[in-house]
């Protein structure tokens, strides 16, 4: 009777020890439909807290130079800084990968473009990651505004603006109230697809780009 005792004892630690083994490998919050943990386990009530994946913020930071976010003073040494800030100076209205040359153009009264280099650090400290090449089309936080009508500057040359004559065929944009440091000769009064649809008093055609490549520009 005494072997038999002993060898009911053993037995029993050996259950025992199985059935403390099993629920080390289980886990207590059972495992959700999808695959992860944290749903409530069947028949204890008890649930297990993970803790989520780190996220990338929204807004400043998140992507370099994304639309809506801001940068320094300077368009070739430049850096993104928070909107409200004192060295804010520009706002992104559009940001495109690849250069200017190739992507989208500019919106009309764009300020200035900002030329982004491609950069792919080797270590990740703050979360950037790898910057493609692009462009972003920045507008300017307080005048003035290069990009309007008449501006004498911006990207782009549009309808409002006025040019002079740089010679050899060429024209360059200034201001149309003479602060520019050269005198306007020329407004751009109309944009159209071809020159014939330019009126009478049209005097010079200025190539704008687009879906109306023409600019009728009249003498002032």
């Amino acid at each position: 009777m005494r072997v038999r005792s002993a060898a009911g004892v053993v037995w029993g630690l050996l259950v025992l020890f199985g059935a403390l083994l099993t629920g080390c490998q289980s886990p207590s919050g059972g495992t959700a439909e999808d695959g992860r943990l944290g749903g409530p386990a069947s028949g204890t009530g008890r649930t297990s807290t993970v803790s989520p994946a780190p996220t990338r913020p929204s807004g400043y930071g998140a992507v370099f130079l994304a639309v809506g976010e801001c940068s320094s003073f300077g368009t070739t040494s430049f850096s993104e800084v928070p909107c409200a800030g004192e060295r804010a100076a520009a706002r992104v209205v559009t940001r495109h990968d690849g250069t200017v040359r190739d992507g989208p153009r500019c919106p009309a009264t764009t300020d200035f473009v900002l030329h982004i280099s491609e950069q792919r650090p080797s270590s990740d400290e703050d979360g950037d990651g790898a910057v493609p090449q692009g462009y972003a089309c920045m507008r300017n936080l307080q005048p003035p505004h290069p990009g309007d009508p008449g501006g004498g500057g911006g990207p782009r040359t549009i309808v409002g603006d006025c040019v002079y004559s740089s010679g050899e065929g060429q024209v360059r944009e200034t201001a149309c109230d003479g602060e520019g440091g050269r005198e306007p000769e020329y407004k751009v009064t109309r944009a159209v697809t071809a020159r014939a649809d330019c009126p009478a008093s049209t005097a010079l055609y200025v190539r704008l780009g687009g879906d109306r490549p023409v600019g009728c520009a009249r003498p002032l």
